[in-house]
């Protein structure tokens, strides 16, 4: 081929056709079932950490004294991380030689790296203490609390990415068993959130745990620190049963059966010393249409999410229940409640990715990302008129919100869960798919994918804040701008994603 020098110069990784090694007789037999099941798991640790960062600590950083309009500033740390660390951790695992495989080094790591991360940020009242704070503004338990974070972030981004890539390892090209893979991760996902929104919406775990109150960590303090507890046991527990379930053998061995085999493209050794961000960045000039139209999906979606993901506990203490963080019980008792809601939440994602397969099969995965991204906006104005209906209610500062008024919230919580199954699952089998055509390595394509959640991730985490400071305060405005691009997204991946197509002429491809 005339071209096939060239394109070699612009991305190496890619085999070309005149040095690409002769078929073998495939070395990976069909995984079971039960196996992609117990790897999927450790998805329910990971999760169970992220649900309670996403319920109480938007809430905790405000009662450590950063004010409403600038604690989305906190939570740059993970789109930031998300930019570099897993594109990076993907492309290195890829081509890890590890004796213990090439995920599982990583996925090990991360895990190790969040039980860290959250004894830091659940102790960070007592070293802030330690550092001399007092008063309602306590620097140093932020510093311990931010450090913490970082931490905590880049822990999670090392760890999703090499879990996801091991079971594309698994499944290879049996596009239907990706699917399936990714419905179990999704639903392992659903457990973990229920779990960790469950442990987040319980009052009275500094009575089962007294030693974690202090000095200075009072009771709400202390049931966040007995959270990540529990947190830490829950980790070690999946991580352990999803490692062992995987069994994977070192890159290149002649065993191989059920893992990797020596046919994945960039995972080939021989290229272990490319450049990183080359090879990153030459992934681009590879990329067909529908793989962009994905990623433009992805990234609209994931604007439409961060807001809700950001503040939904909050909105709940704040706009719903009328309080204010460090202002009497109102708004906390509102933080449990959304804690209850996301946990509602999650028991219907668990059942939508159950039912994933099937609907993906019968209605092609396009068309239903789509009704569940154009579902997600319409759940959005939903909160926002709600939002404007609790405004001019007398009950505002000196009283409880009514049973209808907190059953509508929580409904409109256990909602959104049919289209955050689709968001963790769909996306991501369609890549797997998709990118298998190109020979990249799978750790290295779900790092890519991973930037068009990171990127929409950094501007809302930099303007939500003061976008909503703009209009007022409170949460509105951000939600306004989700329900916008979560609708958008949801025309364009029904109209330009077709219901089903071929992936390299396979039948049994996603779309």
């Amino acid at each position: 081929m005339a071209t096939a020098e060239p394109d070699r110069h612009r991305f190496p990784n890619r085999p070309s056709s005149s040095n690409r090694p002769p078929a073998r007789p495939p070395v990976r037999g069909r995984v079971r079932l039960r196996k992609l099941l117990r790897v999927a798991s450790v998805a329910c640790g990971i999760q169970f950490g992220w649900a309670l960062q996403l319920s109480l600590l938007t809430p905790y950083v405000q009662e450590l004294g950063i004010p409403h309009a600038w604690s989305s500033i906190i939570w740059l740390c993970g789109p930031l991380s998300g930019l570099l660390v897993q594109p990076l951790v993907g492309h290195m695992s890829d081509r890890c030689t590890s004796r213990f495989g090439r995920r599982s080094p990583f996925i090990v790591a991360g895990a190790v790296s969040i039980s860290v991360a959250v004894l830091i940020i659940g102790h960070s009242a007592d070293i802030g203490w330690l550092l001399g704070d007092r008063g309602s503004f306590r620097p140093g338990a932020i510093g311990a609390f931010v450090f913490g974070f970082w931490i905590l972030d880049v822990a999670n981004n090392m760890t999703q990415g090499p879990c996801r890539a091991l079971l594309a390892d698994l499944t290879g090209k049996d596009h239907r068993r990706t699917r399936v893979a990714n419905a179990y991760f999704s639903l392992f996902m659903a457990v973990g959130n229920v779990l960790g929104f469950a442990t987040g919406s319980f009052s009275s775990w500094f009575k089962i745990l007294p030693f974690t109150m202090t000095s200075a960590c009072n009771a709400d303090c202390a049931n966040l620190k007995s959270a990540f507890f529990i947190d830490i046991i829950f980790i070690a527990i999946t991580t352990c049963i999803s490692i062992s379930a995987a069994n994977e053998v070192p890159l290149g061995s002649s065993t191989n059966r059920g893992t990797i085999s020596n046919e994945d493209g960039p995972a080939q050794a021989g290229h272990a010393q490319e450049a990183f961000l080359w090879e990153l960045f030459g992934t681009f000039g590879y990329f067909s249409g529908p793989i962009w139209i994905i990623f433009s999906v992805t990234a609209l979606t994931w604007i439409g999410w961060f807001p809700f993901l950001l503040f939904d506990t909050d909105w709940m203490g704040r706009e719903i229940y009328g309080g204010k963080p460090n202002e009497g019980q109102v708004y906390n008792t509102g933080v449990r409640m959304g804690a209850l809601g996301l946990m509602l939440n999650s028991v219907i994602l668990g059942i939508t990715s159950v039912l994933m397969e099937k609907l993906c099969r019968k209605w092609g995965a396009g068309f239903v990302w789509g009704v569940s991204n154009i579902l997600l906006a319409i759940c959005f104005l939903s909160m926002l008129i709600l939002s404007y209906v609790t405004n001019h209610m007398d009950y505002v500062g000196h009283g409880m919100p009514s049973n209808g008024i907190v059953i509508a919230a929580l409904i409109i919580f256990s909602v959104l869960g049919v289209p955050l199954a689709i968001t963790y699952s769909v996306p991501y089998a369609l890549i797997s798919t998709r990118i298998e055509s190109l020979g990249l390595g799978q750790g290295l394509s779900m790092g890519v994918l991973n930037l068009a959640i990171v990127i929409p991730q950094v501007v809302v985490s930099l303007g939500s804040g003061p976008w909503d400071q703009l209009f007022g305060g409170g949460n509105s405005p951000a939600f306004a701008v989700a329900a916008i691009a979560a609708f958008t997204s949801g025309l364009i991946a029904i109209l330009a994603i077709p219901r089903s197509s071929t992936i390299a002429q396979k039948p049994r491809a996603l779309i």
